[in-house]
């Protein structure tokens, strides 16, 4: 596992170096791109189109298998422009997923494993906005996340009771960087309201702050990598530290996207997740056509779906040793109080 983390951070490492010399030099790296055997943008008619006809709704469904302190997921999503410019738009995304239980018995939080079905939400507004020769888009976004969340049964092997449904919060924020190869994606996850809770018996837990970047690459137009890092804190302090994550993904067809995400951190450990969305009604998420001059990655990405939504919750025992850390006995203030 050692040389795990060792050659992820490694790759984190080549990852932000490369990030730093696109960004001091992106005036050569458009040049570059405008070279490749696609042709130019003018070429490519991308200078002539009206994003008006590019950037139309789009909604479809979305699911994702349990990772790192996220649950089994489906729902339904959209996106919405509200306001579209010459070289931008301004935007409403938002998701509603049904959470499932944790699968096998095995805890998608530590201890406590997911039980029931909740619905979670997402929204995000946004504005992203086009260079001037539209070889790269850029793009801020906010927006609140809720996550209501049933508990169970602890597959620990230790009994417990009294298991309770609680409901958390948080605020995000995000920016990102696209052109036809490259995409950088950094992003603030942090809870809001009451976010430590006792869930049952034996075990209490409280949604994490997160804060992370992405760096993605794409291989082929439609087979993308990705390594990332990510820092963490909360839950009494008990998961402090940093994370690393890759994900590959592959269009199987205009607006069908599936997804491998592994990640690794102390607290949770090695985390093997998948997804897969899918998006119809604008863009390059319409029906099989003549390829059209905006079915390119840095237009298509100005209706592309916002990441890191998802509310990340993890859970610790009372004076027992859960998962290689001590969890410490609980207190009344931690099994009920939060933070505001």
């Amino acid at each position: 596992m050692n040389k795990i983390f060792s050659f992820s951070v490694s790759l984190l490492g080549s990852s932000s170096f490369a990030l730093a010399s696109i960004s001091l030099g992106i005036g050569s790296a458009t040049a570059q791109e405008a070279k490749t055997t696609q042709g130019t943008a003018a070429d490519l008619g991308v200078m002539s189109i009206s994003l008006k006809d590019a950037i139309q709704p789009n909604f479809g469904f979305q699911g994702a298998l349990q990772g790192a302190g996220t649950p089994n997921q489906a729902g339904i999503g959209g996106f919405l422009p509200l306001a579209i410019g010459d070289n931008s738009v301004f935007f409403l995304d938002a998701q509603a997923n049904l959470n499932f239980a944790d699968y096998n018995n095995y805890s998608s939080i530590i201890n406590t494993t997911v039980a029931g079905t909740t619905i979670s939400t997402s929204s995000r507004l946004g504005y992203r906005f086009l260079n001037s020769d539209r070889s790269w888009m850029f793009g801020v976004n906010a927006g609140y996340d809720s996550r209501p969340m049933a508990t169970g049964a602890a597959d620990t092997g230790v009994n417990v009771t009294n298991s309770s449904t609680v409901f958390y919060q948080q605020v995000a924020a995000g920016l990102e960087a696209v052109s036809n190869t490259w995409n950088f994606n950094a992003y603030a996850l942090i809870p809001v309201g009451t976010n430590e809770y006792r869930f049952n018996s034996n075990y209490f837990g409280g949604a994490l702050d997160t804060y992370g970047l992405d760096v993605g690459y794409a291989i082929t137009p439609d087979f993308k990598a990705s390594v990332g890092y990510y820092y963490q804190n909360g839950d009494l302090n008990t998961v402090d530290g940093s994370g690393v994550l890759g994900r590959v993904s592959y269009n199987i067809s205009n607006g069908l996207t599936a997804g491998v995400n592994l990640s690794y951190d102390q607290a949770f450990e090695t985390r093997v997740s998948a997804d897969i969305k899918y998006r119809f009604g604008a863009n390059g998420y319409r029906a099989p056509s003549a390829k059209k001059a905006w079915q390119t990655p840095v237009i298509q990405a100005l209706t592309d779906t916002v990441k890191n939504r998802d509310v990340r919750v993890h859970d610790q025992g009372c004076g027992r040793k859960t998962a290689g850390r001590y969890g410490g006995y609980c207190s009344k203030n931690q099994m009920g109080s939060g933070r505001m």
